[in-house]
């Protein structure tokens, strides 16, 4: 695959049949070398799961005229084998996606798969971008207007994961999370945003199986304003395209109250060990 040119690795939460990878394949295709790793099935919400209890397997296979691989695991797996194992060198930029509906707000980022294989290569080492569009409602879904929609967003995420390439990231920020419109107003406008604190409201339904024993199903309902300047408000209320820098760094300034927790738990008597020596520094 080694052509001198930069290469760019792509994945998914969604497997090999997501119309989103496809198109995101051939806008890149062409412009560098570019290869996928992408789990064998949809794996939605598998956030980072990585597989420790069972051996992986990869398929190599073609998409879109790229040669690449399918995975039997997640996505944060697919990005792991790629850079450690499968790949004769390392990404100038890992893209994941276009995701079939948005991940924009923690709730969706948290949980994403999109997001995680973005956030497991940023750990790497390789800078990244998560790309996720949006899709109408609860309705019948138009397959030629999300086809177009993919193809208009994929020309900006290749040209987001091109600029990555090019000049990596700022200082700071560990990956992108991009989220798009279904369908792009011209001019096309760009936000940078923040992440809303809550898109949905959260349900838990209740059901019996045939033996009268309860089973639940979890599920949300997505609200409907956002705070000015989220990701969320960016799509859904300005038809724009939304690009929020992530940080890996998930720490907090100590507040006095924390000082407070650290004088009880240090006030509290010693452990009497229970029969074991203490130990000695």
């Amino acid at each position: 695959m080694s052509s001198g040119r930069p290469l760019i690795l792509v994945s998914n939460d969604d497997g090999p049949e997501s119309p989103g990878l496809k198109a995101l394949l051939s806008a890149l295709r062409g412009r560098v070398d570019v290869a996928f790793i992408v789990p064998e099935g949809p794996r939605s919400s598998s956030s980072m799961s990585l597989t420790f209890h069972k051996p992986l397997r990869a398929w190599e296979r073609e998409i879109a005229g790229v040669r690449g691989y399918v995975v039997s695991g997640s996505p944060a797996d697919c990005v792991m084998l790629g850079r450690l194992r499968l790949l004769d060198r390392a990404p100038c930029a890992v893209a994941s996606g276009i995701n079939v509906g948005d991940n924009t707000g923690l709730q969706d980022i948290y949980a994403s798969g999109t997001v995680a294989a973005a956030v497991q290569s940023a750990l790497l080492g390789m800078p990244a971008a998560a790309f996720s569009m949006m899709v109408e409602g609860d309705g019948p879904v138009d397959e030629e207007a999300l086809l177009e929609g993919f193809r208009d967003a994929a020309e900006y995420a290749a040209e987001i994961a091109l600029w990555i390439c090019e000049r990596s990231l700022p200082p700071g920020v560990s990956l992108l999370n991009v989220n798009f419109p279904l369908r792009l107003r011209r001019p096309v406008r760009v936000e940078v945003t923040r992440p809303v604190r809550r898109k949905y409201e959260d349900h838990v339904t209740e059901r019996r199986d045939p033996r009268g024993l309860p089973y639940y199903w979890i599920w949300g309902s997505r609200l409907g304003i956002y705070e000015e300047g989220t990701d969320a408000w960016a799509i859904y209320a300005r038809g724009a395209i939304s690009v929020t820098p992530l940080s890996l760094d998930l720490a907090s300034p100590a507040g006095p109250g924390l000082e407070d927790l650290k004088a009880r738990l240090e006030s509290l008597p010693a452990p009497r060990g229970r029969g074991r020596r203490a130990a000695t520094v």
